[in-house]
């Protein structure tokens, strides 16, 4: 047996592989763009099967294509759903800026599958005239990001942000008793509990699912149903708001038609909008990474206020080197996040007229943040935050000679006299305590009472 066969399109015939579901249109794509080998990951192509398969049916019912092709339409969209033709899917994501040959390749690949599957061998199912029957690759391609958007954002981003938020806080309390020294510019400053600084980190992590949650009504809007420029030419009137119902029903999410079709489909400004929130996201938990980093460092000449967990030899020539992996893999995927951001931005920016020609870019990056950032929240809630311990004694240590800490006094004794407090404390390198009760009038109760870190930490006035 040949290990190709001739497929025919509207250009001539094509060599495909043998055993592959694509056509003819796929091959000149896979041929024309050897770009990256960078494919569309699985919930880009289960978003693609999605669409085929609620087309299929709202087409089936509204008496536009004939019943038994719908209905093998649907069983073949679904195992492309499944994942099961994921390896047919061959195309570089650098490619036409519209997605026309991705689109072309999930019509292909269900209708070879779903001739198959028919039992009426006199009806042929065509990928344009069947599969694609309604609809362009100008409203498929963006209804299948924000479809794959949606769902790994529901499904993947914020449980993993709302686990990774919950580690956090059980983490602070399990440390509340633990006063540390606060840093601003990196410098000592007013103390601060451990679980002060994490409800802070918590925080952060929380109004980013918040951003996130805004963004769901926007990129829920479906442009599908406007066809090629958002006319809806070739389809049929009803179809964008039963395609949005059929995707809500098939899902278990709300989605909607677009108010415009001309805006969703010239535009990505939905996409953007996300990303925008996901790289929002990214720069906190970079700042989060890099603090735990601090915290840990050491054991004996950095800050050594936490100990992380020893997950991996940290060098290749200094034995017993252990390094915070963890975070340095968070903060890499913070980097990525938004470099994609800035690809996505330039991409939102490159519509002309009627249509957005970036499409599998935006889609690209948009999935990958979003896929990054999930698998990151939750390894570094699992594998750093759930067993890091503080060094309470070096912590205890640090504080109680920290300069700093004579603020405390400022009501008390004046600004003067604490400064001059706090210079022969750090000059002597002695505990604040100890040189103010030698400089002050004030008792012993009155100075341990206004120096007790864990006092600080309540603010207001400590006398």
């Amino acid at each position: 047996m040949s290990d190709f066969r001739i497929e025919k399109d509207s250009m001539g015939d094509v060599k495909v592989p043998a055993q592959a579901y694509y056509g003819a249109q796929t091959q000149r794509a896979h041929d024309n763009f050897p770009i990256s080998g960078i494919r569309f990951s699985c919930i880009f192509i289960e978003a693609l099967g999605r669409v085929k398969q609620a087309a299929a049916a709202v087409n089936g019912e509204l008496g536009l294509i004939d019943k038994e092709v719908s209905e093998a339409i649907q069983k073949a969209a679904g195992e492309v759903i499944e994942g099961k033709f994921d390896d047919d899917f061959v195309l570089d994501i650098f490619q036409t800026g519209s997605g026309t040959s991705s689109n072309m390749n999930s019509n292909e690949v269900i209708s070879r599958r779903a001739n198959e599957l028919k039992k009426n061998t006199d009806v042929q199912i065509h990928p344009n005239d069947h599969v694609n029957f309604g609809q362009s690759s100008n409203d498929v391609i963006p209804t299948a990001i924000r479809i794959a958007a949606v769902l790994s954002v529901q499904k993947n981003l914020i449980p993993a942000l709302k686990h990774l938020q919950k580690t956090i806080s059980n983490k602070g309390d399990e440390l509340s008793d633990v006063v540390k020294t606060g840093r601003t510019h990196l410098m000592d400053a007013m103390p601060v509990t451990i679980q002060q600084e994490f409800s802070g980190y918590a925080r952060q992590i929380e109004l980013g699912i918040e951003r996130l949650e805004s963004t769901m009504k926007r990129i829920s809007e479906l442009p599908q149903g406007g066809t090629a420029v958002g006319t809806g030419i070739n389809t049929h009137p009803d179809f964008g708001s039963k395609f949005a119902s059929q995707i809500s029903q098939t899902t278990g999410y709300a989605f909607t038609e677009a108010e415009n079709h001309f805006e969703a489909q010239a535009t990505v400004d939905a996409p953007v909008e996300l990303s925008g929130q996901l790289k929002t996201i990214a720069v906190g938990l970079m700042k989060v990474g890099n603090d735990f980093r601090w915290m840990n460092s050491g054991p004996n000449s950095g800050l050594g206020e936490v100990q992380l967990q020893a997950l991996q030899p940290g060098s290749s020539i200094m034995p017993g080197k252990v390094n915070p992996v963890i975070e340095e893999s968070l903060t890499m995927v913070c980097a990525q996040v938004i470099g994609n951001d800035a690809a996505i931005t330039v991409g939102g920016q490159s519509g002309n007229f009627e249509l957005n020609v970036m499409l599998p870019m935006v889609a690209h990056n948009l999935l990958e943040s979003i896929h990054i950032l999930a698998n990151s929240a939750r390894n570094f809630a699992d594998r750093s935050v759930s067993g890091l311990t503080a060094r309470k004694e070096n912590i205890s240590g640090m504080v109680g000679k920290n300069p700093i800490l004579v603020t405390a006094l400022n009501p008390l004794i004046g600004y003067d006299l604490a400064a001059k407090i706090a210079k022969k404390a750090y000059a002597e390198n002695r505990a604040v305590l100890d040189v103010a009760k030698e400089m002050t009038n004030l008792s012993d109760e009155e100075l341990e009472k206004a120096l007790d870190p864990m006092n600080m930490t309540k603010g207001g006035f400590t006398d």
